[in-house]
């Protein structure tokens, strides 16, 4: 169980019980498949179960918890035949995002990508796991985030809960993580050369990259276990 002094503000209990819970998921501070006490959880957060237990319903509807039948609850695990339904998801909905936006993308927004890409590029030299998924989802975020479009933002802002816990969960275990740092730099480059299908073609390839270094992982694993 989490270690934690946080406790919530009376105003906002179940809305913060939610947000805290969903971090600790994110984050790794509560592991895949780790059991969840609606009781232990009150006590560390200072609250009544009730929030608690709504917040975990909440997070189950969501994929981050399960419930068995035994009515044991449980963190959910990190399944590796699901993770290419969410990345091509992602890489799908960015296109549709970057189509939307693509027109009103100025050089402010294009320089934006590439400091965030450089500090991403010290955090990966430096091995600070969740600086790195942090600026790698604020680099796609910087255009997402131009769409008027608030049914894709609200979609894509869940799937990218789930990617990142997928990535930090991943990132020690995965080879070539510095490779992302030069396919955003072809991002960039197609955008300053107002390149469209470019563009697509490298959001995509740089998501698949992503998935194909778990994958690569995964079946290392796999040969090694036989």
């Amino acid at each position: 169980m989490v270690h934690s002094t946080q406790k919530i503000n009376r105003t906002s209990v179940r809305e913060e019980a939610y947000t805290i819970l969903m971090d600790w998921i994110v984050q790794g501070a509560l592991l895949p498949g780790q059991q969840l006490r609606d009781k232990e959880l009150a006590e560390q957060l200072g609250v009544s179960r009730t929030p608690i237990r709504e917040a975990l319903l909440r997070l189950e509807d969501e994929g981050f918890v399960e419930t068995k039948p035994s009515r044991s609850t449980i963190v959910s695990p990190i399944r590796f035949d699901e993770i290419l339904n969410i990345y091509s998801l992602v890489w799908t909905l960015e296109k549709l995002a970057m189509e939307q936006v693509f027109e009103i993308i100025q050089e402010k927004h294009i320089h934006e990508l590439d400091v965030i890409n450089q500090q991403l590029k010290k955090a990966m030299n430096e091995e600070n796991q969740s600086t790195a998924v942090q600026k790698d989802n604020e680099f796609h975020s910087i255009y997402i985030k131009l769409s008027t479009n608030d049914e894709l933002k609200r979609i894509l802002s869940g799937l990218k809960r789930k990617l990142i816990r997928i990535e930090l969960f991943y990132f020690n275990q995965v080879s070539d993580v510095h490779v992302s740092i030069d396919e955003h730099d072809q991002i960039i480059k197609a955008l300053r050369q107002r390149n469209l299908p470019l563009v697509l073609e490298t959001i995509e390839k740089n998501w698949k990259e992503s998935f194909y270094r778990i994958q690569t992982h995964q079946e290392d694993k796999k040969n090694g276990e036989e």
